[in-house]
């Protein structure tokens, strides 16, 4: 063999050199696989923003929504709060007017929520125009604040505020707190209990028996139980123990303090 015929032969062998096993073309299967991978990385990323938008930035938008909503009600009180404690009253409290939609008319102040909880009442419950601004809605038709009759309210308790997430951590005798333009009115907590969203006569103007003439002066907070969930619904009650007018001074439990 001359040396013309070896280097053809090392030429050819080269040329024809087996392809090992994963080292040329992906095939269709391998591209596919490729394709779906990115798309469950794109779908991943996708579902962490919306988690992030859901879980934090509503409460960041809802927040700054209540800060305004609270100061404009309060702009309509004819005086600041007097920062002394009054005298506790027993007697029949002022009389709220009814509200439009949406309007807010009263703020919610819980101190078992912190020194700072507070929250607008607006009337209804609508999503849109209430409940995702953050707001406790008042259910209509049930009592105004103070009235004899069910007070009942409805807010969030995840995301948009969150308004009512510490539902849970309240026990009875806590102080829940209304802010009207002429009075605090004072109820203390009575119980608790879970519900399923179509037992509707929570709310009802004697909680859990519907047609039955009321005598005190209850409120009611609902909202989703468990969290993250709309299957059930966290019920709370409480009753009207007194009120403090305005213009003399306010409760203790809002007290720097106390």
């Amino acid at each position: 063999m001359t040396a013309e015929d070896v280097e053809r032969a090392r030429r050819s062998a080269t040329r024809y050199r087996p392809r090992r096993p994963g080292t040329g073309r992906p095939g269709p299967a391998t591209r596919v696989v490729g394709v779906l991978g990115e798309l469950l990385l794109t779908a991943g990323m996708l579902l962490g923003l919306f988690v992030v938008w859901q879980v934090w930035w509503t409460d960041v938008v809802a927040d700054r929504e209540q800060d305004a909503v609270v100061a404009q009600i309060k702009e309509g009180y004819a005086a600041p709060a007097v920062e002394v404690t009054a005298q506790p009253r027993t007697d029949p409290p002022p009389t709220v007017a009814p509200a439009a939609e949406g309007q807010g008319f009263a703020t919610l102040h819980v101190p078992r929520w912190g020194g700072d909880y507070e929250v607008a009442i607006a009337e209804g419950v609508g999503l849109r125009q209430v409940l995702n601004t953050g707001a406790a809605g008042h259910y209509p038709g049930t009592a105004m604040p103070g009235d004899v009759g069910n007070f009942a309210l409805a807010a969030h308790r995840q995301t948009y505020g969150a308004a009512f997430h510490g539902v849970d951590k309240l026990q009875p005798g806590d102080p829940l707190i209304v802010e009207t333009a002429d009075a605090w009115l004072v109820y203390r907590v009575t119980e608790s209990y879970v519900v399923t969203p179509d037992e509707v006569d929570v709310i009802a103007p004697v909680p859990g028996e519907p047609g039955a003439e009321p005598t005190a002066r209850t409120i009611t907070l609902t909202t989703c139980h468990p969290l993250w969930s709309v299957a059930q619904r966290w019920i709370t009650h409480g009753e009207l123990t007194e009120w403090y007018p305005r213009a003399e001074g306010m409760p203790a439990e809002l007290l720097e303090g106390n």
